[in-house]
């Protein structure tokens, strides 16, 4: 009777560390879901004219990007989740940063055209006497 409980308790040890180390080996879904956000917003930053217009920003996010995922993968979660989170905001104001740039110029160039067009109007309209 003694054999089989011992028999017992070590079968359920063993159940017991299986499952600790399949935990253990199973993927956070919140930070792999918070990296893959981050992923997605600098791909749309790079898209938007922030390497040519927020560089120090978006490099930011890459880097905090990257060690998020290097601490996922060492599994050190809480950190790796707060790096992505980091990382995603710095690829939305790096976003943010090269459309409010890419608009200045924009605005610019307008006013620049504007003032154009009225000198050749003022140039080429007889003068009024």
């Amino acid at each position: 009777m003694r054999t089989k409980i011992v028999k017992l308790t070590r079968g359920a040890a063993a159940i017991a560390a299986t499952i600790v180390a399949l935990a253990a080996c199973t993927s956070n879904p919140v930070a792999d879901e918070k990296i893959a956000v981050a992923k997605a917003s600098v791909q749309r930053a790079e898209g938007s004219g922030a390497p040519e217009y927020a560089p120090v920003e978006l490099a930011t996010a890459r880097d905090e990007l990257a060690r998020a995922e290097k601490k996922n993968a060492d599994r050190d979660l809480q950190p790796a989740t707060m790096l992505a989170e980091r990382a995603n905001i710095d690829a939305e104001l790096a976003e943010a940063t090269a459309q409010q740039q890419r608009s200045h110029k924009a605005a610019m160039e307008f006013d620049m055209s504007m003032h154009t067009l009225q000198q050749e109007t003022t140039r080429s309209s007889p003068a009024v006497q």
